[in-house]
């Protein structure tokens, strides 16, 4: 009796824990599920926040294109908010993209220059005196042909979602004014670091130097070079007419801007946030195209100013053209044979309407 009695006891007292535990364990999950209700960060309110890395200053159009895209972002949802970081704050293009492929960057805005190492087809843009203006630019590469070569980078790790603009690079120089050929002749003329740049420079009979970006203002002061390339924007936000006299208007090269997301986080996505994000960078890219254009234009208003200005005629400019043809045969395969004859077929269609 005394056996069953004990027995009962202690069963009660199981009970009882089992109980309290349950109630326990059940004020703790409900707390749980409050803050999330078994769904995902979108759901409950919790935001991602999307990184953007820059290379240039935040006086760049560039910069005030990227903050374009975090206002429509953040203006359509509240489960993404944008960061954007300039003058390489978090890590030059190159590393940036490697970044994007570890999944440790969510996006960053390079020129397709620093990108050729990882997508060679971008080189296409390299090839001088190929696009010569903006609607030609425009056909080419909001058309199939940009489309298809957005695509290329997924096998990268990487999403491109659209085409912004850098623009079309231009020479200064401190010795004289450039208006053939023949005065380019013996001009040490800082390049990128860029083996078709190099040879496209050789070409047209200057001695092209290569140099760090960083190190291009005290070069040139120091009369280290003569000359220099870059867009009208740059030229001006880096002051280069207190050390350069001259400018002439070449077009030489176009550069795009490349709008890259790391295809790890992207996946890691909701359908709806990936739609925001796409449709955000297509229309902030119509913005940093005008804005571009526009700020070239100002800028190039204000550089006449203190430089004095020349431009290559059209039929100067053929014999540019034709002395720089054996760079582009030279550099076909590097590329790739198919899409540099895609692209110069483009750029022919286009000539002939």
């Amino acid at each position: 009796m005394f056996k069953k009695k004990n027995f009962l006891f202690t069963l009660l007292l199981l009970l009882i824990v089992a109980v309290l535990t349950a109630c326990g364990g059940g004020s703790t999950e409900g707390t749980t599920s409050s803050g999330s209700n078994g769904e995902s960060s979108e759901s409950s309110g919790e935001a991602r926040t999307l990184r953007i890395s820059l290379g240039l200053n935040d006086q760049h159009p560039l910069y005030h294109s990227s903050m374009k895209f975090k206002e429509l972002v953040e203006s359509q949802t509240d489960t993404l908010k944008v960061e954007v970081y300039h003058s390489g704050q978090i890590a030059d293009d190159r590393s940036a993209i490697e970044m994007l492929q570890f999944g440790t960057l969510e996006i960053t805005i390079p020129s397709s220059a620093p990108f050729v190492s990882f997508v060679p087809e971008y080189g296409v843009f390299d090839l001088p005196f190929t696009l010569t203006s903006t609607e030609m630019v425009d056909a080419i590469l909001q058309g199939e042909f940009g489309e298809n070569l957005a695509a290329k980078t997924e096998a990268q790790g990487i999403v491109q979602l659209a085409w912004w603009e850098n623009g079309f690079r231009q020479l200064t120089n401190d010795t004289k004014p450039i208006n053939t050929l023949e005065d380019l002749k013996g001009l040490k003329i800082r390049v990128m670091e860029n083996e078709m740049h190099i040879d496209t420079w050789k070409a047209l009979g200057t001695n092209p130097t290569p140099m760090a970006f960083t190190e291009l203002f005290t070069a040139m002061q120091q009369k280290t070079v003569d000359g220099q390339e870059n867009p009208y924007p740059s030229i001006l936000l880096e002051k280069y007419p207190e050390v350069q006299k001259y400018l002439t208007e070449t077009n030489h090269v176009y550069s795009p801007f490349l709008f890259l997301v790391s295809k790890k986080i992207w996946d890691e996505l909701s359908a709806e946030q990936q739609e925001i994000i796409r449709s955000a960078a297509i229309e902030a890219g119509e913005y940093n195209r005008e804005l571009t254009r526009q700020t070239a234009n100002e800028a190039l208003e204000e550089l006449k100013g203190q430089m004095e200005f020349t431009k290559i005629s059209d039929e100067e400019l053929e014999r540019f053209k034709e002395a720089v043809k054996p760079v582009i045969e030279q550099y076909k395969d590097q590329v790739g044979t198919e899409i540099v004859e895609q692209y110069l077929s483009e750029i022919e269609n286009f000539s002939n309407k």
